[in-house]
């Protein structure tokens, strides 16, 4: 890592690492290690895929923050929208009401979805977009005639969000059974996770087809007049970024329709150039009846999140006084939808889809050259998102137990790539990994620059157990 002088804080002064130690309850984060004296990282600047913290070292931004600062930081143009909004309308709500930023912005996001996917109805966040999600497909099978569809299926370790719907969605035990009982009716199938299935050998094409069956089959136990909606990312994010097997999408696409369910395409983390498009599912060629995003629609300088859904789920609501009796305060907010506009502007002004799509056959390949180190088992994702993940012995692909898991990724790996200069993710929601998402901008000697980093630590790693 570099120093930047400016951001260095005067020796022995930790005042504001104090404060947050003693008054900021920090997200998903273990206190106790700052309770016994470890210095809260505090990050004060970013440009560009770098950031920098109070003591003056720089990093590489291998996460965007978190998933999220597509564009990079420091994007001034991006601050200048959020002034000259604020200085016009800073707030009014849309609720009966409608202000024009949310409005060009409904419109923008409709002229890059797929399909007829023409009506936004804007939130805060991802968690809030799947949640909105969820009760759109209650209210809306209740009043075509269908009352008893209100179930979903998702995907075992899948992530969706913290709300309590949202939170029921998801598949990973462990973020879910502090806050049980949770929302009934949410039923769990398998993963797209080809490094570990045990069927169909390498042929990833019978994999997927097995997978996307599996959706079918919970439909059939469950009953197809209770079954409300299929929830899945396009490449699924915790596990470690699962790609979708060939035909694997179109296959869920045909189950759906068969059985009269919803097909809900949570782009929290895959939309907005993340896979090379603005939506993942257009990637793919698929065609789902809702999409949710959020995180890299303002590329993170504001917050706003989204639910797409086709003219087909809107119809009920133009009639009599049917109405979605659901919102959010800050949903759409003025300063955030401007955020955004500016941020689209970006992309097209830059062609940041078209650059993640000529570089991330590159950047695949740099990372899969530490599959020449025992400790790597697998490489896979697309676009700028990839997770890298970890064996005990790779010839018979045995993994951590708790324990070894704990050491190598809490103990030593995450605060061994922090120190070295890299800012990621080192995860065990399913079997450890590391996962990288840096800003869309990056090229080969970033790339390359990564690779070195996790290389020396990953080999450092290897010593620990």
């Amino acid at each position: 890592m570099t120093t930047s002088p400016q951001y260095v804080s005067e020796p022995g002064d930790d005042k504001l690492a104090d404060k947050a130690r003693d008054h900021l309850w920090m997200h998903f984060t273990r206190h106790s290690v700052y309770e016994q004296g470890g210095h809260v990282p505090i990050i004060v600047r970013g440009e560009g895929h770098h950031i920098w913290d109070d003591q003056g070292n720089r990093y590489i931004d291998g996460l965007a923050g978190l998933f999220t600062v597509q564009a990079g930081h420091g994007r001034t143009e991006l601050a200048a929208a959020a002034q000259k909004q604020m200085s016009e309308l800073a707030f009014f709500p849309l609720w009966s009401y409608a202000h024009p930023a949310a409005i060009e912005l409904a419109e923008r996001l409709v002229q890059y979805t797929p399909g007829d996917l023409n009506r936004v109805f804007f939130t805060t966040g991802g968690g809030e977009a799947v949640e909105t999600a969820w009760k759109l497909a209650k209210q809306y099978f209740k009043l075509t005639g269908k009352p008893m569809k209100h179930k979903v299926i998702s995907r075992n370790v899948a992530y969706h969000g913290t709300p309590q719907g949202a939170l029921s969605i998801t598949g990973i035990p462990d973020a879910k059974k502090y806050f049980e009982p949770l929302v009934p009716g949410t039923h769990k199938v398998p993963n797209t996770n080809f490094y570990r299935a045990q069927q169909h050998g390498d042929d990833i094409e019978a994999f997927g087809r097995w997978a996307a069956d599996r959706i079918a089959e919970a439909i059939e136990f469950e009953g197809p007049d209770t079954v409300a909606a299929v929830f899945l990312e396009p490449v699924q994010n915790s596990g470690g970024c699962f790609p979708p097997p060939p035909g694997y999408l179109e296959r869920v696409r045909e189950i759906c329709d068969r059985y009269d369910v919803l097909m809900v395409a949570d782009e929290t983390i895959c939309a907005f150039g993340r896979i090379g498009e603005m939506f993942a599912m257009s990637r793919f060629g698929v065609t789902p009846d809702i999409i949710t995003c959020a995180k890299g629609m303002t590329s993170g300088y504001a917050p706003i999140g989204a639910m797409i859904a086709s003219d087909r789920l809107f119809e009920p609501f133009k009639h009599g006084s049917t109405y979605f009796a659901h919102g959010y305060t800050f949903g759409g907010h003025p300063v955030s939808a401007a955020v955004a506009l500016a941020n689209l502007d970006v992309f097209e002004r830059e062609g940041l889809n078209q650059h993640v799509r000529d570089n991330e056959a590159a950047f695949k390949a740099t990372l899969s050259k530490l599959l020449d180190l025992p400790i790597v088992g697998d490489v896979r994702g697309a676009g700028y998102f990839y997770g890298i993940e970890l064996v005990k012995d790779k010839a018979t692909k045995e993994t951590f137990n708790d324990d070894e898991a704990e050491r190598l990724l809490r103990g030593f790996l995450s605060k061994a790539l922090f120190d070295a200069g890299l800012y990621c993710r080192a995860d065990d929601r399913g079997d450890p990994v590391v996962q990288l998402a840096p800003p869309l901008t990056i090229g080969q000697p970033e790339f390359d620059e990564i690779e070195q980093i996790l290389r020396k630590v990953l080999t450092e790693g290897m010593n620990i157990l």
